[in-house]
């Protein structure tokens, strides 16, 4: 069962001369930058806010360029093992390496940080608008994301990963506004202020926790809202604290990019947070980025995984879901 579906991995490094490859998903935060006349500026622009704040985080050098970020994309194509079908790219992630230019030492970071997925579109945009037109109302299908869920935990189990990869991933996103966060008491060295949700669980954590991924919520000092990381493991040991400033550096920056109203906020979030996208008080970032085309896109996108990969192999990915189920009992 195991070899019915195996995965092949590519990385294209992010500088400010990439172009996003053809089976990309143009709503992934990366490609987002590389498009239109301002693209090599855009890139320019990010990387250097992700420099800028992995060396207020990790140096005391007064001129704050010991450390330099590098990231590459890392593509997972996936394919049935009748190798009769062309393959299909299921997921993109971030793989971050860290240059210390006083040493010329070249540190592995934590892979997967953005998170990018057509079968997650095809979940968001297609099936779950279907669900709740069926229903009239607000409505989730009791096996939401479970065929997803279970092809991450099997790239994450798989030889190409583990040959690749040392370390379990972490998935760094913004805090839901749909959700209260207060804080907890805890402050990590590096990780900072940890809030939680006052709350059930959101449908997005739900999500990720099919996929065998848990989540904590942490404000990092000079931040203005706290970040979910997803996790397999322990977040608070598995990593070095160097590998976690990676992390956050690229993460938070691509928020400042796209959510500057949480992330780019004037006011540091308090004891009790509510997130809003309609909060006025923030700071515009120079990157140039459309977020409503980027919604629409993912409905596009959405509609491409359902023609491409989930209608034509429906039969198969079933058969081999529930086989998967059983084989993890």
């Amino acid at each position: 069962m195991s070899n019915d579906i195996t995965f092949r991995i590519t990385t294209t490094r992010f500088d400010e001369d990439y172009a996003p490859a053809e089976g990309s998903r143009v709503t992934t935060n990366f490609a987002n930058l590389a498009r239109g006349e301002g693209r090599q500026q855009n890139l320019r622009t990010a990387l250097s806010m992700i420099d800028r704040r992995l060396n207020d985080l990790a140096s005391d050098d007064p001129d704050g360029e010991r450390y330099r970020v590098e990231l590459d994309i890392v593509s997972v194509q996936l394919q049935f093992a009748d190798g009769a079908d062309e393959e299909f790219p299921v997921i993109e992630v971030l793989d971050v390496h860290i240059l210390d230019t006083h040493t010329g030492e070249r540190h592995q970071g934590i892979v997967g940080n953005n998170f990018s997925s057509y079968l997650r579109d095809y979940d968001f945009s297609i099936v779950l608008p279907a669900a709740q037109a069926a229903a009239g109302g607000f409505s989730v299908p009791g096996d939401f994301g479970d065929l997803h869920g279970k092809l991450f935990s099997h790239f994450l189990d798989s030889a190409a990963y583990r040959e690749r990869f040392p370390l379990a991933p972490v998935i760094c996103i913004s805090v839901s506004t749909s959700r209260t966060y207060h804080r907890t008491g805890v402050v990590h060295p590096v990780l900072g202020i940890e809030y939680a949700q006052d709350s059930t669980s959101s449908l997005t954590d739900e999500y990720f926790g099919k996929m065998g991924l848990q989540v904590r919520y942490f404000m990092p000092r000079g931040s203005v809202a706290p970040l979910a990381f997803y996790f397999r493991g322990d977040l608070l040991a598995d990593y070095t604290d160097l590998q976690l400033i990676g992390t956050i550096s690229t993460m938070e920056t691509f928020q400042k990019i796209y959510r500057p109203e949480i992330y780019n906020a004037r006011t540091p979030a308090g004891d009790v947070y509510r997130p809003s996208l309609e909060a006025p008080d923030f700071e515009p970032t120079e990157v140039t980025y459309d977020r409503e085309e980027r919604s629409q896109l993912a409905v596009v996108q959405g509609r491409y995984a359902e023609e491409h990969f989930v209608k034509p192999h429906r039969a198969i990915l079933d058969q081999w879901a529930a086989d998967y189920a059983l084989a993890a009992r």
